[in-house]
């Protein structure tokens, strides 16, 4: 179900083009990594994020990402993003919540597109945190969707069609 959710999420509700700059929360995660290699795959410029060193290097080094970094280093997650080379960012896929997305909110391109797939960092509390930079979907018109992949069990057959070749290729990786 995590690849069919990846495929789901990035071609079908994301519709991404090459060139655009993607960032991706949860990296390292079943569903994130697959979002990042078929972002590259499409020549997208990619970075990710991930909550250890041994979670972000294989990403830099063996998947292909452009970039990544842990996010539990970083005491100010704006300003991490803004040090990459992502320059303003054209499509984020979102899998863990509140403080990524209000970083990310602050880096967004006009038009740029956020796909929610899971908000991992509110599952297990009493009470949800707010998010506060909602107003900047409203400055930079950026498009929030959110997605369960549960609409999307007919592109199976597709997703299959895309990553069996490269299974076969390379098993360890998509890309």
């Amino acid at each position: 179900m995590p690849g069919l959710t990846a495929y789901a999420g990035f071609y079908e509700v994301a519709s991404p083009k090459k060139g655009e700059y993607v960032f991706v929360s949860a990296a390292s995660g079943a569903v994130g990594q697959l979002v990042g290699q078929f972002a590259k795959l499409l020549g997208c410029y990619v970075v990710g994020s991930a909550g250890s060193k041994e979670k972000v290097d294989p990403w830099k080094n063996k998947f292909g990402f452009d970039e990544a970094f842990n996010y539990k280093e970083e005491q100010d997650l704006d300003a991490a993003l803004k040090g990459t080379s992502l320059k303003a960012l054209t499509f984020y896929f979102e899998n863990v919540g509140v403080k990524t997305l209000d970083a990310v909110l602050l880096n967004m391109r006009d038009h740029g597109r956020i796909v929610v797939c899971g908000m991992i960092s509110q599952y297990n509390l009493d009470e949800f945190e707010g998010i506060k930079n909602l107003i900047r979907i409203i400055y930079k018109r950026v498009l929030v969707q959110g997605f369960s992949v549960f609409d999307y069990y007919y592109l199976y057959p597709k997703f299959l069609e895309l990553v069996l070749p490269h299974i076969k290729e390379s098993p360890d990786c998509v890309h």
